[in-house]
């Protein structure tokens, strides 16, 4: 029950700091979703730094299920990118899905492995 509550308290956290990121970079919007961009880039950093640190037992079992699963978790949002996509795809837009889709991918995964050789 208490890694629950672990889980449940960043999780909170990470989608109140995903709420004002979004309601303070949405004016960026345009060409890209950039507060979801934003998140997702924000988190996979943040997430390869919190698992490089986890590796070398820095941190405990409970604080990783607070900070990773938990506050990661939340932060970031894998359902908002697909619907945004989605929207693109519907309205035909494919090459705005394509890009989006790409720079998602790209530069999430390269700023895990940044994080991540950062924490190391």
């Amino acid at each position: 029950m208490k890694q629950l509550l672990f889980v449940f308290i960043g999780g909170g956290a990470g989608s109140a700091l995903r709420f004002l990121v979004n309601k303070y970079t949405n004016v960026l919007s345009g060409f890209v979703p950039f507060p979801t961009l934003i998140v997702n880039i924000l988190g996979s950093f943040l997430i390869g730094i919190l698992v490089g640190i986890y590796t070398k037992n820095t941190i405990t079992h409970n604080q990783s299920l607070l900070l990773i699963t938990g506050f990661c978790g939340g932060f970031t949002t894998f359902s908002t990118f697909a619907i945004e996509n989605a929207k693109y795809l519907e309205n035909g837009n494919y090459v705005m899905a394509l890009l989006y889709i790409v720079l998602s991918l790209v530069i999430g995964i390269s700023f895990v492995f940044l994080g991540f050789y950062l924490a190391k």
